[in-house]
Formats: structure tokens, C-alpha cells, sequence
């Protein structure tokens, strides 16, 4: 059965190419991009997804933002939830483009999208059952600058970091940032239980500012738990309770191992209970 992708507002088979070969986000990384979820026909937090994505294609100078709004990720998600008559439980990634020629100075701010869908099983966000293994990638480090807490279009760093995971057989790879601090992980925030304490890095570290991160952030908030956003040694992997990882698509993910280190998964599977919750 053939699949669908929205693009610029008209269905395509998703094998069929829609891309030229001047398009800006393929020749110079000149873009954006959002994951969602979908449960049960809901699009999940489509408020904080809308807000990040008018916030950043704003820093990128992109025109027509203010279009690109909560009803436009809900009724498009919705139209491509029907045209490939899936079952209400699904990932999107909307990807986003500065249209128009050029080279390194564009001749026009406009935009152009992609939607883009795949099907999940559960109705809900499941934490994993076994936990994951990493470690600290350290060739390149990341940032910290303006568009540091968007997620653009330039990933070389992810790629890179997903190689090393990859080639030394890991679940996900810690990204530092250019101060030798924790950033976040190839695909995901990060979240450090010590001494009965929660930290994640603050946005001030260069980490993408998640909207799954933003909801535990408000978890956090409402039961009363310690959560504080800081600057993070790396060195803290050796000492920590728990940690987990964060991302829009999976929900909270637990890791199991650090070299030698084992953690627990307690916090996170408290809070993991606590964000089906909201669904």
C-alpha cells in the first residue's frame, strides 16, 4: 500500500521525489524541523510544538511564522492521518525550508514544507523495558549560540555522534556542548537524578529546547519534585542515580549503563506513569 507525504500543501506517494535540486534545506541545511506524536487521533502537546517552530523559524529570518500555528500542525496532521488511513497513533516530522534561489544570501524568505508521517503501534508512551547503554561522545562538541536551542536543519553533529553510537554498539551517544558540559544525547534531552535531585541542562548549555523536556519541566512542577535546570559535568554519569532521556516521539527512555555504571529507573518511571497521564 502506498504511503503519503504532504508537500506544500498537496499529496504526493511518499517514493515519489518533490525535491529540486535547489532546494535550500538539501543544498545548504537553510531549515527547520519538528517531531510530533499522535495518540489516539490527538496531536500531543501541538501548543509547545507550535511555539517552538514559529520561535525558530522567526530566528532564521523566515517568513509567514506566524501562519505555521497550532490549527495549521493540527489540521494537517489530521488530513495526513486520513489520506494514509492510519490508525490514529503516529510520528510526524514536519520539516521546513527557505524557498527560493540563491546561494549563501537568499533571494526570498519565504517557505516550503514537508509532512511526513509513520505509523506507531501503542496508543501511549511506553517506557523502555531494558535500559539503555552510553557513553560520552567527544570528537565534536556543540555550540552555544542563538539557534542552539532550535532543531534545524544542520545536523552534522547528530550524524557524527550517531556514528560513534553505532560503531561502538550503543543505545544513544551524551552530546557536550563547546565548554565540555553536558548538552543533550543524539536524539534527546537529558535528565540527571543525584542525591535525590533532578538537573537537566539549561537552555543557556545549547541544548535543543524539547517540548518533551518542556512537559517534564511542568511534571516536575505540578507533583512537587525537585527539578533544577544547571551547568552539568560530565564526570556527574559516575555518581548519578538515574538517568533518562527525553524526546517528543518516544516520551522518557531510562539508561541502564554507563561503562561500569548502573542506574536505577525509579524517577523515571515515575514520571513516565505521570506524563500518560496528560494523554
Amino acid at each position: 500500500m502506498s504511503t503519503y507525504i504532504l508537500f506544500n500543501d498537496e499529496f504526493f506517494a511518499s517514493e515519489q521525489a518533490v525535491i529540486k535540486a535547489g532546494n535550500r534545506s538539501f543544498k545548504f541545511g537553510d531549515g527547520l524541523f519538528e517531531s510530533m506524536r499522535m495518540c489516539n487521533g490527538k496531536l500531543q502537546f501541538a501548543e509547545q510544538h507550535a511555539d517552538r517552530l514559529r520561535a525558530g523559524m522567526k530566528a532564521l529570518k523566515m517568513e509567514g511564522y506566524a501562519l505555521l500555528d497550532e490549527y495549521f500542525l493540527r489540521q494537517k496532521t489530521a488530513e495526513l492521518l486520513k489520506k494514509n488511513k492510519l490508525n490514529g497513533n503516529v510520528r510526524f516530522r514536519l520539516s521546513v525550508y527557505r524557498d527560493g534561489e540563491g546561494l549563501y544570501t537568499p533571494q526570498s524568505n519565504k517557505v516550503g514544507y514537508l509532512f511526513e508521517s509513520i505509523p506507531l503501534e501503542q496508543p501511549q508512551y511506553e517506557l523502555n523495558q531494558k535500559g539503555l547503554i552510553i557513553d560520552v561522545y567527544d570528537e565534536l562538541t556543540k555550540q552555544i549560540n542563538k539557534l542552539s536551542n532550535f532543531k534545524t536543519s544542520n545536523a552534522l553533529l547528530y550524524v557524527m555522534a550517531a556514528l560513534f553510537q553505532k560503531q561502538h554498539r550503543l543505545d544513544e551517544a551524551m552530546i557536550l556542548n563547546q565548554n565540555g558540559f553536558l548538552c543533550e544525547s543524539t536524539s534527546s534531552n537529558i535528565f540527571v537524578v543525584y542525591q535525590n535531585q533532578i538537573y537537566t541542562p539549561a537552555l543557556s548549555e545549547g541544548c535543543v529546547a524539547g517540548v518533551m523536556r518542556s512537559v517534564v519541566l511542568k511534571l516536575a512542577k505540578m507533583y512537587n519534585l525537585p527539578l533544577i535546570e544547571a551547568q552539568i559535568n560530565p564526570d556527574i554519569l559516575n555518581e548519578a542515580e538515574e538517568v533518562f532521556v527525553t524526546n517528543a516521539s518516544s516520551g522518557i527512555r531510562w539508561i541502564m549503563g554507563y561503562g561500569k555504571k548502573r542506574y536505577f529507573n525509579e524517577v523515571a518511571k515515575d514520571l513516565s506513569a505521570k506524563l500518560n497521564g496528560l494523554i
